[in-house]
């Protein structure tokens, strides 16, 4: 029982967390913000140049912002089972880690690319996929995000003209 717990609080953790993420801020962040697309879709891609050469800044805080909805599971799923939510704390970082390998150069191996695309995960050349296109790839975990992602990228992108072409009907006299 404890076992199963423990899977549960992992799994729990990195999709609430890759959710919460992906809707409440990934998203949000490509219509309505600044962080995200200077760090990850800037002309410079590679987040050794951003986070080591450069210190920039915008890296640590887009990295945070991005990482807050797990960490916000924590107290929850805590109580479900403590070594299941640190497993996939840790499950979650190696694949933050993972995912931006392909900047490094490393291709990942057809049979785990094969077994992450039956399991929905995220491979490094999906993830650079939404690095070069940043409508492409939604989802930074799970590949099932992609779709919904996608349709609410446009609901936002809709709302901020609405709202755009409001304002300018206000300001004509």
């Amino acid at each position: 029982m404890d076992i199963a717990l423990g899977f549960l609080a992992a799994f729990l953790l990195l999709f609430l967390g890759d959710f919460i993420s992906t809707f409440g801020y990934h998203v949000p962040e490509h219509v309505f913000g600044k962080f995200h697309s200077l760090v990850h879709h800037g002309a410079n891609r590679s987040f050794i140049h951003y986070a080591v050469l450069t210190r920039n800044p915008l890296v640590l805080l887009d990295g945070f912002l991005g990482a807050l909805p797990y960490f916000l599971c924590i107290p929850w799923l805590w109580q479900l089972s403590p070594v299941g939510t640190l497993v996939g704390l840790a499950l979650g970082e190696f694949h933050v880690v993972w995912r931006h390998i392909t900047a490094a150069g490393k291709v990942t191996p057809q049979w785990i690319q094969h077994i992450c695309e039956v399991c929905c995960i995220t491979t490094p050349e999906r993830h650079w996929q939404h690095h070069k296109d940043a409508e492409a790839a939604f989802g930074d975990i799970f590949t099932f995000f992609h779709r919904p992602a996608y349709a609410w990228l446009k609901t936002l992108r809709g709302l901020k003209l609405a709202y755009r072409r409001q304002r300018r009907s206000w300001a004509q006299p």
